[in-house]
């Protein structure tokens, strides 16, 4: 998820270079989440694995 996440960064960043302003906005925002959904995750996996043991 975090490989997908810094892809779309990488369109983003592409796209503002270039000059695509919607693309750049949209793939910066997909980007966020992305990065927001594996940050919940990895936290999720740390609180139950210290739970487990």
């Amino acid at each position: 998820m975090l490989n997908y996440a810094l892809a779309f960064l990488i369109v983003a960043i592409i796209a503002a270079i270039f000059g695509f302003g919607g693309i750049a906005s949209a793939s910066a925002g997909i980007a966020q989440i992305l990065f927001f959904v594996f940050l919940v995750l990895f936290i999720g996996v740390l609180i139950l694995r210290l739970m487990k043991s």
